[in-house]
């Protein structure tokens, strides 16, 4: 499947009918989540399990069952959202697995470790350092991990996942669509930081 391809059918997804400000659940676009996820791709590293934390109304994870990853599992701590996911595989046509869970509990629940971690974790605007919670558990059940992070993120995220390391950035501009009160525009558009996150053997 070539990248427009997966974009375009990942359009046809479902979005959140009701975000909480609180779990920051501003949608991944199609054009973030197929840049992403046919990097991961092309990188060999959607070929066997793949885990999507705070995987929301599933677009990375079903993203990645299209690009042909044997297992897919998403998690998130939002039943709402979860119906959604599976509404959307559904239509899709893909079999992915959701679980209602805490981040914080999923590296008491995966029995591969041996995996590929797909992730769009708040930014910590509502709740400062939520991101850590994330970053730590992907660190703890993934070999490679890629993650979306504000613009100038680097630093702090090399620093955290010390000795593992970040071995490609990629730059996106990720459009912010009007979905709260304190929102101005219809779409704001943010530069965000796509990370690939190699643990050390």
């Amino acid at each position: 499947m070539k990248k427009k391809e997966l974009e375009i059918k990942l359009e046809c997804l479902e979005l959140y009918t009701d975000p909480k400000l609180g779990f920051e659940q501003y949608a991944t676009s199609p054009q973030i989540a197929s840049a992403l996820l046919y990097t991961a791709y092309m990188m060999g590293d959607l070929e066997g399990t793949v885990y999507d934390l705070g995987c929301g109304t599933g677009i990375l994870g079903i993203g990645a069952k299209l690009l042909g990853a044997e297992r897919v599992v998403g998690f998130d701590i939002d039943a709402s959202a979860l119906r959604i996911a599976m509404k959307n595989a559904k239509k899709i046509g893909v079999e992915v697995e959701f679980v209602l869970c805490d981040v914080l509990l999923v590296p008491n629940t995966v029995r591969d470790k041996k995996a590929t971690v797909v992730m769009n974790p708040p930014f910590g605007a509502q709740k400062k350092g939520s991101d850590r919670a994330f970053l730590s558990a992907a660190l703890r059940i993934g070999d490679v991990i890629y993650s979306i992070h504000n613009q100038s993120s680097k630093k702090f995220v090399e620093h955290f996942i010390k000795p593992h390391r970040i071995t490609q950035v990629y730059v996106m501009e990720y459009p912010m669509k009007k979905i709260f009160k304190h929102h101005k525009h219809e779409v704001c558009y943010i530069p965000v930081e796509v990370y690939r996150i190699k643990k050390c053997e």
